[in-house]
């Protein structure tokens, strides 16, 4: 990159007018029980990083639904933020080569680049080792897509069998595997982290921690052991910065977000920052330059 850029790796968008989200119907999440835009973020997202400025993002599915990830494919294709769609699809259906196809060829498809279950809701302790699951990820690998994992810390145990069965897929890590912060209970979680973090195809999104601590009262100290066991763990060259918006909102969202990230990186590098804030993202997700992706979206309004 010619130019210190900002991507958020990991975000979510929904219309409720549109598109249910059921989740929402939790008391807990009352507050962000409303639709989210693109024109949302960039009026939230103004904390710099770094010195930097959020250029881009990786929107994340948020449902079990193929309709919502062509949603968001559609969306892609018009929007110039938004630089990839990490997207839902049934692992478990025979047809998941089918599926993926159809994705891959229809409006925006070019900006799927990885899937994503929401394993952290499943109750079976080998999900992500059941054959029919496993068949689907081939699939996926064999269309060139990654997978981002979302597990809870106890289930990181399927992640690490993930990694050791697909060598050969893509792998990260969302939310760093929900460590419990509010609780400081982190022990086995960091014992798993660094067993997983050995695989060197397996990336971690620094996103979504806060969300894990008090989210009345987290500062900056209760973060810090976190990142720390994650920059040890897989080094600056293996972690994405995310930001989990709107989910943030519950703990203080974006830019309280983005000025704790801006003083744990007080002692990086200039390269380990470019690394964090946007190369491993591009790298893994394949994205195209800022400037390409805005130039493109230019020719084609």
């Amino acid at each position: 990159m010619n130019a210190p850029v900002l991507l958020d790796a990991h975000h979510h968008l929904w219309d409720l007018a549109h598109r249910p989200q059921p989740w929402l119907d939790d008391p807990d999440v009352a507050s962000i029980r409303r639709t989210f835009t693109p024109d949302d973020l960039r009026a939230t997202a103004g904390h710099p990083i770094a010195g930097r400025r959020l250029h881009g993002t990786v929107v994340v599915q948020c449902i079990a639904e193929v309709a919502e990830t062509e949603d968001l494919l559609a969306l892609a294709e018009r929007e110039p933020l938004i630089h990839a769609v990490v997207g839902w699809a049934d692992l478990t259906a025979p047809t998941i080569g089918d599926v993926l196809d159809q994705l891959l060829a229809g409006p925006g498809g070019g900006y799927l680049r990885s899937l994503r279950h929401l394993v952290q809701g499943e109750t079976d302790p080998n999900w992500l080792q059941r054959p029919d699951v496993e068949r689907g990820l081939r699939a996926a690998r064999d269309r060139g897509l990654r997978y981002d994992v979302l597990v809870r810390a106890h289930q990181l145990d399927q992640a690490i069998r993930l990694a050791e069965r697909f060598p050969d897929l893509p792998q990260v890590l969302n939310h760093a595997g929900k460590p419990d912060i509010a609780r400081q209970d982190s022990v086995d979680w960091e014992r798993r982290i660094r067993q997983l973090a050995a695989h060197p195809h397996v990336v971690c999104k620094v996103s979504g921690l806060i969300t894990e601590a008090d989210h009345a009262r987290w500062t900056t100290t209760d973060i810090r052991p976190v990142w720390d066991v994650l920059a040890s763990a897989f080094g600056p060259g293996r972690l994405m910065f995310g930001s989990d918006w709107p989910v943030a909102n519950l703990a203080g969202g974006w830019n309280r977000w983005a000025a704790t990230v801006d003083e744990l990186l007080t002692d990086w590098s200039e390269n380990d920052i470019d690394a964090l804030l946007a190369g491993n993202a591009t790298a893994f997700y394949g994205l195209a330059p800022v400037a390409e992706k805005a130039d493109t979206t230019a020719r084609t309004s």
